[in-house]
Order: C-alpha cells, then structure tokens, then sequence
C-alpha cells in the first residue's frame, strides 16, 4: 500500500487549517502530520517532521516568504506548495523566485488543491494558467533596481522630485533620471500611473 503523502499546513488563521485538514482527512493519499502558525513555527516544524510537501500562506507573523527562503536554505529539495489570497505578480514572482514548486489561491477547488499537492510531490511545478498569464506579464517588463524601488516608494508617497533626492540624498538630476527610468520599465505615463501600476503589481505594500 502506497504511502500518503505527509503535509504541513502553515497559515495564521485556525479555521483554515482546520478546513484543510478536514477536506484532506477525506482522502487516504494526503496526511497532515503538522500545523503550524508563524513563520518560526513553520521553519521548526519543517526541520523536525521534513513533510513531503509543505502548504504555505506568504501572509503570516514573521512572514511567509521568510520561512520559505529558511527551509529551502535548510533543505534545497523540500517542496513547498504557497497557499495565499495574493495574486499580486510580485508576489508570484518572488515565491517561484524564491524555489517554492507552486502557487495556489485558496480560492481553488479542494479537487484542485489536492491535484497541485500531487504534482509537486510528483517533482512538478504548479501554477494555474491564469496566474502563469500574470506572471508571463510580470516577466515581460524590466525589473527595477534597488534605488528605483526606493524612488518608487517615495513617488507612492506623494514626494516631490527635490523632496526625493533630499531624502535619499543625491542630486535633482538623478532623481528625475531614475523617475524617468522607472516610467520606462513599469510601462506608464506618469507618476499618478506609475503608483497605480506598483500597487496592481503589488511593489508596494
């Protein structure tokens, strides 16, 4: 008889690890074996049990993304499967950066959840057409440096270009240069445009 396939569950929110676990408690090929809150709870747990594919939510105390990037830094291979409600391009585009084998939203059809969890076990990468669509999107565009995303930050906030370059200390010139720079790379007119555009990517929180 062939093994069930071992999971951790990691979400914030108690009634979602509880749906979980009763939708997976139906079917004899997937066994939660662990739960886990936070981001600490997760890297601990995953460390003590090595589950078969773990389930993570990038919205958590301590933060998702951080306890994928320190379980893949512990177990290169583990598979991580991210259940989220974000279906930010950024956000995608980090967590697959990151190594996670797929993104689901919790959205998806217990069937379809079920289907992911085998494919990645199976050594699969697991992305729905509409978010691989997004991402495809996302890839299409230049990425933005370091310094254009502090700018970014400072644009979102309203700030004048003398404003920002008092704040990140560098001349008048190059703050309007890496304005024009980020106009070019998120493909929009304006500065107005420019903070719709980072918030739909999901640049800024």
């Amino acid at each position: 008889m062939k093994h069930p396939i071992q999971v951790l569950l990691a979400d914030d929110h108690a009634i979602v690890r509880m749906g979980l676990r009763a939708v997976f408690e139906l079917e004899n090929e997937i066994q939660v074996i662990a739960e886990a809150a936070t981001a600490e709870e997760t890297i601990a747990a995953h460390a003590k049990l090595k589950p078969d594919v773990t389930l993570l939510d990038l919205r958590m105390p301590g933060g998702g993304m951080e306890a994928l990037k320190a379980i893949l830094s512990e177990q290169t291979d583990a598979k991580v499967l991210v259940l989220t409600t974000s279906d930010l391009e950024e956000d995608i585009h980090r967590a697959l950066s990151a190594g996670a084998c797929g993104y689901v939203l919790k959205t998806t059809s217990s069937e379809n959840l079920s289907e992911a969890i085998f494919s990645v076990h199976s050594g699969n990468r697991w992305l729905p057409e509409d978010l691989a669509r997004k991402l495809s999107d996302r890839n299409d565009t230049e990425e933005l440096s370091a310094r254009e995303a502090e700018v970014l930050r400072l644009v979102v906030k309203g700030l004048t270009n003398p404003e920002i370059a008092d704040a990140l200390q560098f001349s008048l010139g190059t703050a309007k240069a890496h304005l024009r720079s980020i106009l070019t790379k998120l493909q929009v007119a304006d500065r107005t445009e420019a903070a719709a555009e980072a918030y739909r990517r999901g640049l800024i929180s």
